[in-house]
């Protein structure tokens, strides 16, 4: 036999992460990395976090899972919480981010199905990721989550991203609604424009569909704002969030409006997992910690002076570097070149951990909590790392 225990979907790689103290990540042979990728934008509030601990650790000690048959006291609190911080009505709680695309994408067929009408076709962005269940990679237009996994689920119209003109073109008579990032983490940090997105929200409005947000990566004050679309002064009618919504404690959640769900009923939906009393306590603690304008004005802030460095550091190699975008804490360098040999190098040799992502893009998603002496051991790797970086013979 030589396939290996876990399954081999993942490349890994030799560094194996034991424990984890703030913004550092510890192997198991004592090597340490700062951590500017975070699992991928989930442990926002770093590695150990005191609050977010305490609050897993009591409720693990107290009541950890119950059926959804039962009424949830920790969902609701934290449901309510929800509402009253964000456009949404009321929440469906899933155990990760495609299952709360998916909730998203059901929400918004059985809202046309449910007044008979044969809507069903979702217009998504290409480049965009929604996850890795059949519907999610079937809302993707990428080709490599494609292969193998044929015949796609049906109903999805790809459509250039920020492209306006492109989005209205496609709304045909079975259109149900639109799902878009409104900053593509995946595709390369690459924001939305505010004319794109305000454009969505308007032809939703005039033609009858729903426009659902996917937030899962930028999402949570991630960006400054509590949600990205914040930023664009819209409110959609469904919305996917997951990733730091839990700090590490795997879990997500579908936001919609009273209107968006009203084919929801009994049965047409549900979860074994799902808002299960520790996935609440975990993202009780998240938002006691985030849901509040010091911390919002911290990430702005600190986002910033991460920008500015970042920006002036990369012009001391304009062969390796083109530039910086994003929001906040969200934070892609452009390169020349693919991206993932260089997150290797900055790994491997210098104990910094970054993320690639598509359009020649290195993504930056430190914890939200991070100060400016992080910013200074960031670019003091990331400085170390571009000097001695040998570009791979293509």
């Amino acid at each position: 036999m030589t396939i290996t225990p876990l399954m081999p979907v993942y490349p890994r790689c030799g560094f194996r992460p034991v424990r984890g103290e703030g913004a550092w990540l510890i192997s198991e042979d004592g090597s340490r990395a700062l951590d500017f990728a975070t699992g991928i934008a989930v442990n926002l509030l770093g590695h150990g976090h005191p609050h977010l601990t305490k609050a897993i650790q009591e409720q693990a000690a107290t009541l950890m899972h119950v059926s959804n048959l039962y009424g949830s006291p920790q969902g609701e609190k934290l449901a309510q919480r929800l509402v009253d911080t964000t456009f949404a009505d009321t929440v469906f709680f899933t155990n990760s981010g495609a299952e709360a695309v998916e909730c998203a994408i059901k929400t918004a067929r059985v809202y046309h199905q449910s007044q008979d009408s044969d809507r069903f076709e979702i217009i998504t962005f290409k480049n965009a990721f929604h996850g890795r269940t059949m519907a999610t990679i079937s809302a993707s237009n990428q080709e490599k989550m494609h292969h193998g996994f044929s015949p796609l689920l049906a109903g999805f119209k790809y459509v250039d991203f920020d492209d306006l003109e492109g989005a209205e073109a496609a709304i045909g008579p079975k259109t149900a609604a639109f799902l878009v990032e409104p900053i593509q983490g995946e595709g390369g940090i690459r924001p939305a424009s505010e004319a794109f997105m305000k454009g969505l929200r308007a032809l939703a409005d005039k033609h009858g569909i729903l426009l659902i947000l996917d937030e899962v990566q930028c999402g949570v004050a991630r960006t400054g704002a509590l949600y990205a679309h914040e930023l664009y002064d819209i409110r959609p009618d469904i919305m996917a969030s997951a990733k730091g919504i839990g700090g590490g404690f795997p879990f997500g959640a579908c936001l919609a409006t009273e209107e968006a769900t009203r084919g929801m009923v009994p049965g047409t939906h549900g979860s074994t997992y799902g808002g299960n009393p520790l996935a609440m306590a975990a993202g009780n603690a998240v938002w006691d910690v985030v849901a509040n304008d010091e911390f919002l004005e911290h990430v702005r802030d600190i986002g910033g002076k991460l920008r500015a460095s970042i920006e002036q550091f990369i012009g001391n190699y304009p062969a390796l570097f083109t530039g910086v975008r994003g929001h906040g804490l969200m934070l892609g360098i452009t390169m020349t070149q693919e991206t993932r040999s260089f997150v290797a190098h900055l790994r491997d040799n210098h104990g910094l951990l970054t993320v690639a992502a598509g359009d020649n893009t290195l993504r930056i998603l430190p914890p939200l909590n991070i100060d400016e002496s992080h910013i200074a051991t960031f670019i003091e790797k990331l400085s170390a790392g571009a000097a001695d970086y040998q570009v791979p013979e293509s």
